[in-house]
């Protein structure tokens, strides 16, 4: 088992850098490789990408960090979703480790 796992979907780049900074600043977290998703609905969407942020740290800092990049994220775009894994398991580690962004 590992660190607690916070995870929040954001709309757009600019907005999870925004939100990730402002998560970074709460609390004492440290942050996985950022994830996207460009949905099928995607040009009904506020931006037409979903950008996923994952804090690691403890349970208390993770779920300050969420809930400052929430804020952060709210006062742009918006959150498209968000949750706490208070205690991630070993092949969940692996997951986290996985984004779309070095791929064509």
């Amino acid at each position: 088992m590992g660190k607690a796992t916070g995870i929040i979907e954001v709309y757009g780049l600019a907005c999870a850098f925004v939100a990730c900074d402002a998560g970074c600043k709460a609390a004492d977290v440290t942050v996985e490789t950022f994830d996207k998703n460009k949905p099928g609905n995607a040009d009904k969407l506020p931006v037409p990408l979903i950008v996923c942020i994952k804090f690691r740290g403890s349970v208390d800092s993770v779920t300050a960090a969420v809930e400052a990049a929430a804020n952060a994220a709210n006062r742009l775009t918006g959150v498209v979703s968000s949750h706490i894994i208070a205690n991630t398991e070993n092949d969940t580690e692996y997951m986290l480790k996985l984004n779309a962004f070095d791929k064509k």
